[in-house]
């Protein structure tokens, strides 16, 4: 019998539906999972912990402190170390697959989104030495997705495009830095999407006075950083989400290609 590929599934920051989320792993095939959830997941940097598992989900949104005032978060640095460890966990070559507002975490560590690929912002905020508006966000829209690199191990199974309802982000991309999997169809520009700082400050759905440049269409790619395959999936908003058998079947695929 193959051994179960051991997950490591990260949580905190970011509210979400924890029964039909966890039900996704305890139904994936050939997957092992621990949830862990922080201030405890900042130890799996620690090389006997990491050890524990073959690969990494990220679905934590780390480095973030929402306020109810004004300014309406503070985004603290990683702990003294945690950089340098980190880096030492990609150069070893843990895979890590990070979902949906993984994206967001450490704003204020601008490598952090050189690893993931991009960043989410929820205020103002340079990255790359580009200088962008807080980020937009769209929730429950139905878009088709078009896979980009259709003989990738993450699009086994897939079929050339489909559809699916879920949250979508208008944030900056590193195009330049990830070799993309897949597209969405849906449009990528302001007067689509509503704003980040204003849903922080107690105004959801809300784009009054708010622009943000055009974004990019990926909705997935994956890279290396040091020896690491890394993944980003922007699909996992919630229940309707946890529920699609393509999520679930990209999801699934994502680990096993991180982990091997």
């Amino acid at each position: 019998m193959d051994r179960l590929t051991r997950v490591a599934v990260v949580t905190k920051g970011h509210p979400f539906d924890a029964e039909p989320f966890f039900a996704m792993f305890d139904e994936m095939a050939g997957v092992e999972w621990t949830h862990v959830e922080h201030p405890e997941a900042l130890e799996l940097v620690e090389p006997e912990r990491a050890a524990d598992f073959d690969a990494f989900v990220m679905y934590d949104m780390p480095g973030i402190e929402f306020t109810r005032s004004d300014p309406p978060a503070r985004f603290p640095e990683p702990p003294d170390g945690y950089a340098e460890k980190f880096r030492a966990l990609l150069d070893a070559g843990k895979g890590m697959v990070f979902m949906h507002h993984a994206v967001a975490g450490w704003p204020a560590w601008e490598e952090y989104a050189h690893v993931v690929g991009g960043r989410f912002h929820y205020q103002p905020a340079a990255l790359d030495g580009v200088d962008y508006p807080d980020s937009g966000y769209r929730h429950d829209v139905t878009h088709t997705v078009e896979l980009l690199d259709p003989d990738h191990p993450i699009c086994a199974g897939i079929e050339p495009s489909f559809t699916i309802t879920d949250e979508v982000y208008l944030y900056p991309v590193l195009t330049k830095d990830v070799r993309p999997l897949m597209r969405s169809t849906y449009e990528f520009v302001d007067e689509n999407f509503y704003s980040a700082d204003r849903a922080i400050r107690g105004t959801l759905n809300d784009s009054t006075g708010w622009t943000h440049p055009p974004g990019s269409d990926l909705v997935a790619w994956t890279k290396q950083v040091g020896a690491s395959p890394i993944a980003y999936i922007q699909f996992g908003d919630g229940p309707q989400t946890y529920a699609d058998p393509n999520f679930r079947r990209i999801l699934a695929n994502a680990i096993h290609w991180a982990a091997g």
